[in-house]
């Protein structure tokens, strides 16, 4: 384990982690890892973005009230439907010809026969679409007759919450917070040993644990708040869209509870493949490989044994999240293989957590008071 660090020793590890700040928020060599964090709040602001634009076309002509949209039935005239909504958001007509007589008789006249042609006659087609500004109602009718109504909410929060919880699950946690770790805590000594730089902190009179624990600072420090930003600019970008009355329900009873987990899961996240990363960018020279290995391991995790399931640094990032994924229930052969464990209580996460990133860097605090550098093999 690490040896006890006294009080003039934490002030050097907070200049250590001050001076590497810049290396962990801008180096060239981890700048891709931004584009990690902000994908899913991108993907859902231009989804956000879209349906602004769309509800605002669809609204042009105003709005129908939602009482009148219900009142739509089939076998309606269209005269009596325009009657009662006379501004619809779309209406499109055309004329649907629907001659198989006509098909049949040009097959015939390439076999050179002769058929006397059976024309049916054309069928007038119209869409006449209202929006109520939740719903948009599209109304097909046939010769003037209404035959089908389809409604459909422009906006479902369920449905948003249930796919931000998706992406968060097994991209953000699966993914992006793992690359960004392997790009961010490997840099902070593998980095310097490619620069040739490392060798100017080892002749500072500082211990070398004190130096392992300022890179870790700098390290956690950035990717919180980049990934914890992430994940909190992602949740404001599901929300956006849903800023009437049943956004503000949901945040005044549980949202900003969420907030907070989804934020916490993505820092625990960094402190735990942080000290992973760290650790390998200290002691091999191609950390690679067991990258791959972790990588795997994390990947197969739904399909392992619940006793197996617990050595993983996900099982206990997927018990903070406030939202389980939900699994595909036209899937049968999935639910087989997926047998997920029962989540651990949020404490016990956080205790394993911080558990397993003390035994990783006091493994690594052992390893970096002999480490030598030689960089003619690097």
């Amino acid at each position: 384990m690490m040896a006890a660090i006294s009080k003039v020793e934490v002030q050097q590890a907070w200049t250590i982690a001050r001076s590497e700040m810049r290396r962990a928020f801008l180096s060239k060599r981890g700048l891709w890892v931004y584009l990690l964090a902000l994908f899913p709040c991108a993907a859902f602001l231009l989804q956000g973005l879209q349906l602004k634009l769309m509800e605002e076309r669809w609204s042009r002509n105003g709005l129908t009230s939602a009482q009148i949209v219900d009142s739509f039935t089939k076998g309606e005239n269209v005269d009596a439907v325009l009657k009662r909504a006379p501004n619809p958001s779309s209406d499109h007509e055309w004329t649907d010809r629907r001659d198989e007589d006509e098909d049949r008789d040009r097959h015939e006249r390439r076999e050179g026969k002769q058929a006397p042609a059976r024309r049916e006659e054309p069928e007038r087609r119209r869409v006449i679409s209202y929006f109520d500004g939740q719903r948009k109602a599209d109304l097909d009718f046939t010769n003037g007759v209404l035959q089908e109504k389809h409604v459909r909410r422009s906006r479902d929060f369920e449905q948003d919450r249930r796919i931000f919880a998706v992406i968060f699950q097994f991209f953000y946690l699966r993914l992006a917070i793992f690359f960004g770790c392997l790009g961010i805590f490997m840099n902070l000594f593998r980095g310097e040993m490619l620069d040739k730089t490392l060798h100017f902190w080892f002749l500072m009179p500082v211990r070398r644990e004190v130096l392992l624990a300022g890179k870790y600072i700098a390290g956690l420090t950035a990717a919180s708040v980049i990934f914890g930003g992430g994940a909190l600019l992602g949740y404001a970008a599901v929300l956006w869209p849903h800023n009437g009355v049943e956004g503000q329900a949901f945040m005044a009873a549980v949202g900003w509870s969420h907030a907070f987990w989804y934020a916490a899961a993505a820092v625990l996240g960094c402190l735990g493949y942080g000290s992973v990363f760290l650790a390998a960018g200290l002691l091999l020279r191609n950390p690679i490989i067991p990258a791959a290995v972790i990588l795997l391991w994390e990947s197969i995790n739904g399909f392992l044994p619940a006793v197996l399931q617990k050595l993983s640094v996900l099982y206990y990032l997927q018990s903070l999240c406030p939202e389980a994924a939900p699994m595909d229930e036209n899937s049968p052969m999935l639910r087989l293989l997926l047998a997920p464990a029962a989540p651990a209580s949020k404490s016990l996460a956080i205790v394993g957590l911080v558990a397993v990133t003390a035994l990783v860097l006091g493994a690594a605090s052992r390893a970096v008071r002999t480490i030598e550098i030689n960089y003619s093999t690097e």
